[in-house]
């Protein structure tokens, strides 16, 4: 199942989305917002995948696609996905923050590289490309919509996660702060937390045993699919959520 066929929430606007080739939630987004009739910016650091991603969604959806290479940590490249994407379709009414990296390494053992890295990905990427397209949704008069891919972590504890946690709860804090920054423009600013997501490449990180003990704590007893996370990104850079910013929504029952 890929999800509810889409319903036009996403008409007319022109949606950025960052690491958004491969099979995880990034590609499901930029799939659902397709669906809902938008107009699509894909950007990741893995420019293979990502001209698979942007030709396969091409054929689906003529001429409402774009891929520009962006790796979030290099403020230059962020730079040219947002200014790519304005010279592409003239205007940003939603940028996605789905740029993110994990690990598995307890605090003892873990080097000022490892927490670096996942930090400046997952948390300075995040800000990197919000301020760059708020600057850009100011520029154009003001409206528009963020939406950053938190995770549950940034509520509870899970060992080995210290890192990712730290980044993800920053992300959630910095969500609550922008969307104050920018309210008197008319820009939102949200942000979902999703448990487990399913994806091919969890196991690199994260053990099959691990993972099973992980999806046997979720209500349904699985894993999310991606694009059910995708489905409330939708919802949370559609108009349907105009008096929502500031907000973390759990696509979870592991709030804490």
């Amino acid at each position: 199942m890929t999800g509810p066929a889409g319903r036009g929430l996403l008409t007319g606007k022109v949606v950025v989305v960052t690491a958004a080739a491969g099979a995880g939630i990034g590609s499901a987004v930029a799939r659902r917002c397709l669906d809902e009739g938008a107009r699509v910016v894909l950007g990741d650091s893995h420019e293979r995948r990502l001209g698979e991603t942007r030709d396969k969604l091409s054929d689906l959806h003529p001429g409402r696609v774009w891929a520009i290479p962006c790796d979030v940590t290099d403020e230059a490249g962020v730079g040219r996905l947002i200014g790519g994407a304005v010279s592409r379709y003239g205007r940003i009414d939603v940028l996605v923050n789905n740029a993110g990296l994990g690990g598995n390494r307890p605090v003892p053992q873990m080097s000022d590289e490892e927490w670096h890295r996942v930090l400046d990905v997952t948390l300075t990427g995040t800000f990197r490309c919000t301020r760059a397209a708020l600057r850009q949704m100011i520029a154009q008069g003001g409206g528009g919509a963020v939406v950053n891919n938190a995770s549950v972590l940034g509520w509870r504890a899970q060992a080995g996660q210290a890192h990712y946690a730290a980044a993800k709860a920053g992300v959630m804090a910095f969500t609550r702060c922008t969307a104050l920054d920018v309210a008197g423009h008319g820009i939102r600013v949200n942000a979902v937390a999703p448990s487990l997501a399913a994806h091919p490449y969890l196991s690199r990180v994260i053990s099959e045993t691990e993972l099973t003990e992980l999806a046997g704590r979720e209500a349904f007893g699985r894993a999310a699919q991606p694009w059910e996370v995708a489905t409330v990104i939708a919802f949370l850079a559609s108009d349907y959520a105009s008096y929502l910013t500031g907000e973390v929504i759990s696509v979870s029952s592991q709030h804490a």
